[in-house]
């Protein structure tokens, strides 16, 4: 099978993806063996293929948004980026899965869908709606999960405020999501067509820099930490930002008066549960969200990583297989 493989990694123009040969994988005791149709292409994938996040094993095919079918069987099926957890530790058995410490990720621990075929573990895998195109079905599996994950983590009240710092893929899902449960949507991005984007979705302003009114939550999908302070400097008294990045540059120095009092707080997002998954495709099959979807082709993976460097991608670059 042809698969994309993390070679060395290093800058995206220095080309650390590469296309290879390799034998289809034989699926462990309790694992499935997914036939690929479409991946979508996750920041994620970006930092593994730079270094960011130090590959897990040599050669590993970055992607955790893939629709396929069971072989076998043709069911078909999301495989997300939570392959599995350890089921036993204080964490899992508090409904915290996402926090174990032996947890194990699809396309850093273990092959990913940047090839025509991968295994995941049986439990893992959700069931996917037979009727719904896989570009659309593909960014849900991580930029909708874990946007609904950063979403529950911002406590946003009812009816409430709430900012977008940076408008990809994950934030046009999330903003939807918090708009059908009533909010004001306030985007902060520097991309001009994602403000375009974010009006057309329904926001209610879409500006450069400063929301125009005290926020009560907000979430930080831009791996930039120096937007941290004036993100907290936005929120209302008893605010909180929730920062969804699995990687974030250095956080300048906060005031405590300035960026902390009057109760405002700050919280990471690690990854989802599976929980978190169901309910939220649950409430995209409710409510069918506008999925903003650049294709590729499948050879084309190393370019639509570049494109999403180098903010070429207005959504999502989603990669299609043939046939």
């Amino acid at each position: 099978m042809r698969a994309w493989v993390v070679t060395e990694p290093g800058p995206v123009d220095g080309h650390p993806l590469k296309l290879v040969e390799r034998p289809v994988p034989a699926p462990g005791p309790g694992e499935v063996l997914v036939r690929v149709e479409a991946c979508a292409v996750c920041r994620t994938d970006l930092h593994l293929a730079e270094g960011d996040l130090p590959p897990r094993h040599p050669l590993v095919s970055p992607g955790h948004q893939v629709v396929g079918r069971v072989a076998g069987t043709g069911e078909r099926v999301g495989v997300a980026w939570l392959r599995s957890t350890c089921g036993r530790c204080r964490f899992c058995e508090r409904g915290l899965e996402n926090l174990c410490p032996r947890s194990a990720y699809t396309g850093w621990d273990a092959d990913g869908g940047y090839a025509e075929y991968l295994t995941a573990p049986r439990e893992f895998v959700y069931p996917l709606p037979e009727d719904l195109p896989a570009v659309r079905l593909a960014p849900l599996l991580c930029a909708g999960i874990i946007g609904y994950r950063a979403l529950l983590r911002c406590d946003l009240p009812e009816g409430g405020r709430l900012g977008v710092y940076g408008f990809g893929a994950s934030a046009h899902l999330t903003a939807q999501a918090a708009i059908a449960r009533g909010a004001r949507v306030h985007v902060v991005t520097r991309s001009a067509a994602a403000r375009k984007l974010a009006l057309e979705l329904g926001a209610a302003s879409a500006e450069e820099r400063t929301p125009p009114e005290p926020l009560d939550s907000a979430i930080l999908f831009a791996p930039v930490g120096e937007l941290v302070p004036p993100a907290l400097e936005a929120l209302d008294r008893g605010g909180t930002l929730a920062i969804a990045g699995i990687h974030l540059t250095d956080i300048p120095s906060l005031g405590y008066d300035r960026h902390l009092f009057q109760e405002r707080t700050v919280r990471s997002v690690t990854a989802n549960t599976r929980a978190d998954g169901r309910a939220y495709l649950e409430l995209a099959a409710a409510r069918p969200p506008v999925v903003a979807t650049v294709p590729y082709p499948f050879e084309a993976a190393d370019r639509a990583l570049a494109d999403l460097a180098h903010d070429r991608v207005t959504g999502v670059a989603v990669l299609l297989m043939e046939g």
